[in-house]
């Protein structure tokens, strides 16, 4: 089975969810997902989506429902590496074009994605000098370690794959045998100039900055939807009917909102503080709060164990909270354990 999650656009907060069978892939399940959402009620929606969805189909229902989007696509489709050519050295050097919190360069242009596109797209070229370095080394390493290999099997009766003769033109004598690999450098050539860029198109008009800034944010709604897995023991459902399973997905996406509140109050006040600080995280805060213990002492009287710390003071800041609210919290579970307890005494 897979299942969605859907998220305001400060990802603060889950606004729906929805499962469905694993046979079913993401792309298929789209469409339906929009209808849904249109009956859930939500305006303004848009979706930040990987290049999977990347479709001319996808593209034109989006635009039939009013839907902006946002995708990522890498540059390796033909009309996509032969723009990111056509702009290659006219932005990548201008301090104009600088994104210094991202480490990438960037510029517009506008273009219709296919035959038959009605509407020009904002098409966002990047180039990062750091993924260039990577992307090159990763690029050349592999190439040797597949000339290294074809050459091992020379005066061999032998075929190889499509991912040798993308790169290698292979010679083979009239009985079969393999000769020796000649490089397509066109091919190899190309693929070094496209290292280090990639693509975000965009439905609505917004600077390449913008759009970046915008794509970024999917990185938290997947940190959120991998944290229903990870903190929500959501990774393996362990049930045996249909029935157990929707009810503990229903369960965990209550518990999901919950969490995101708790993230989102502690990122806000972390954000305040003069350095942010490691512990303003959901399992580091709910960790340092669980050490606020109570013990009865000889009285009968349940205290406070040790007063609240530094540290627990920032974190029941962003919850609106101080030491004042604890030590009162504390003295009402004190007088109702009490209460409690002259109770079972009476009977």
């Amino acid at each position: 089975m897979n299942y969605s999650v859907g998220y305001d656009l400060k990802n603060k907060e889950p606004l729906f969810y929805e499962a469905y069978p694993g046979s079913i892939n993401d792309v298929s399940q789209l469409r339906t997902m929009l209808g849904k959402i249109t009956g859930y009620g939500y305006k303004k929606i848009g979706f930040i989506l990987d290049r999977g969805y990347f479709s001319r189909g996808n593209i034109r229902y989006l635009d039939e429902c009013g839907y902006s989007f946002v995708i990522m696509d890498k540059g390796m489709s033909s009309f996509i590496s032969d723009l990111i050519l056509e702009n290659k050295g006219t932005f990548e050097n201008k301090r104009s074009c600088d994104m210094n919190a991202y480490g990438v360069y960037g510029k517009t242009v506008q273009r219709t994605l296919f035959e038959g596109d009605e509407k020009k797209r904002y098409i966002h070229i990047y180039h990062s000098i750091s993924k260039d370095a990577d992307e090159r080394e990763h690029f050349e390493n592999a190439l040797r370690e597949r000339t290294a290999l074809l050459m091992s099997h020379q005066n061999e009766t032998v075929e190889f794959g499509s991912a040798y003769e993308k790169y290698f033109y292979l010679h083979y004598d009239k009985d079969g045998v393999f000769l020796y690999p000649e490089e397509k450098t066109t091919v190899t050539e190309r693929e070094i100039s496209l290292c280090g860029y990639f693509v975000i198109i965009t439905s609505e008009r917004m600077t390449a900055k913008e759009a970046l800034h915008l794509y970024k944010s999917r990185d938290v709604s997947e940190k959120f939807f991998a944290s229903d897995k990870s903190f929500l023991g959501n990774k393996s459902m362990r049930s045996h009917t249909n029935e157990g399973v929707e009810g503990r997905i229903f369960t965990q996406f209550i518990a999901l909102i919950i969490r995101n509140k708790i993230y989102t109050a502690l990122q806000e006040e972390n954000e305040k503080l003069e350095k942010k600080q490691n512990y303003m995280t959901v399992p580091a805060a709910v960790g340092e709060l669980e050490k606020i213990e109570m013990t009865r002492q000889t009285d009968n009287v349940y205290r406070l164990d040790h007063a609240v710390t530094a540290k627990q003071k920032k974190i029941l800041k962003a919850f609106g909270m101080n030491e004042g609210n604890i030590t009162y919290r504390a003295g009402e579970i004190s007088n109702t354990l009490k209460k409690s307890n002259i109770q079972k005494e009476r009977r």
